[in-house]
């Protein structure tokens, strides 16, 4: 399906294209979603939930579950609505049994950056600034390793361990445009492994213990990971901090990203600068910064906290630059 044969099958040539519904379309193994504005791959995977992408002149190259993909987006012109194009995420089948989930298609965003935006008007700009960001529902396990991964770590850090891990244990999926890549590894496959071995391939330092100890916690089934979903919030955050490497801000990180409870609210550098910087919380303690992104912001905590944060980010609030 040629992007610009788009119009010819969603676009009524006498009828604006924002009157239509967003449409959803399979084609030779590639899938199109048409007239979404709420869908922004920079915003998605640049935004710290992600860590298994590379980019390459405003395409992203990405693993999810079984799948290889490459996310590039059209902008909106005078005829055709925005054009995301999924190149090699397969059928109608696919989308439904997969893609509708992981891309949180079911939600809409529109409605919720209008919620959002009546609460105060740090939020009224953030989320005009942050449209086309949608909160990734990822794999729980794979969310636990690279969040232990993170740990006072930098993103392309992050992402080279992540890789080297994938393809020391991870079952291979293929090339892809030249390039093998590897599904992420199941517990017991790393569970196997020794931590020496991870930090020799990896560089994973100190990590390689935690990711060890806690793939075997998971895989004897110390902590079962099947029972997280229908937890609270408060079990579900401390059932996780059981696990090796795991602290208060990595478990929020794995139940916003791993596990869609949209309360979890992860405090780092950048949402202590930013709370202070919009709300004049002058606290320290992540503890007391987290209670008062609920009181502020209540269930909607977490998606309040990714507007919040990629505003502050891309415009750099708190640091020298902006003070």
């Amino acid at each position: 399906l040629p992007i610009h044969n788009a119009d010819d099958i969603f676009i009524q040539r006498r009828k604006p294209w924002q009157n239509k519904k967003r449409k959803i379309i399979s084609h030779d193994n590639n899938l199109y979603i048409i007239g979404e504005e709420d869908f922004d791959p920079k915003k998605i995977f640049e935004n710290g939930q992600a860590f298994r992408w590379a980019e390459q002149d405003g395409a992203y190259t990405f693993v999810a579950d079984k799948y290889i993909v490459r996310a590039k987006k059209y902008p909106e012109s005078a005829t055709l609505p925005p054009i995301v194009v999924l190149e090699n995420a397969g059928s109608m089948e696919d989308y439904e049994n997969f893609w509708r989930n992981f891309f949180d298609m079911d939600r809409d965003y529109a409605k919720l950056r209008r919620d959002l935006s009546k609460l105060d008007k740090n939020l009224k700009k953030a989320t005009a600034h942050g449209k086309g960001l949608r909160i990734l529902k990822q794999d729980l396990f794979e969310m636990i390793i690279c969040f232990i991964i993170s740990s006072n770590n930098n993103i392309a850090r992050i992402k080279g361990i992540t890789a080297k891990l994938c393809a020391l244990a991870g079952e291979s999926l293929g090339r892809f445009h030249g390039e093998e890549y590897f599904r992420f590894p199941t517990p017991a496959a790393l569970a196997k492994l020794d931590a020496q071995t991870i930090q020799t391939e990896t560089g994973a330092g100190y990590r390689a213990e935690y990711i060890v100890k806690t793939a075997q916690m998971i895989a004897d089934g110390a902590v079962d990971l099947e029972k997280i979903p229908s937890m609270s919030y408060e079990q579900a955050h401390a059932e996780l901090c059981k696990l090796h490497g795991i602290g208060p801000k990595v478990a929020d990180c794995i139940l916003l990203f791993g596990n869609s409870m949209d309360i979890a609210f992860p405090v780092d550098t950048w949402v202590i600068k930013l709370m202070k910087h919009f709300y004049g919380c002058e606290e320290k303690s992540a503890q007391k910064i987290k209670q008062r992104g609920f009181e502020l912001f209540g269930e909607k905590a977490g998606l309040a906290q990714q507007y919040l944060f990629y505003y502050a980010r891309e415009n750099k609030i708190g640091t020298k630059e902006n003070r």
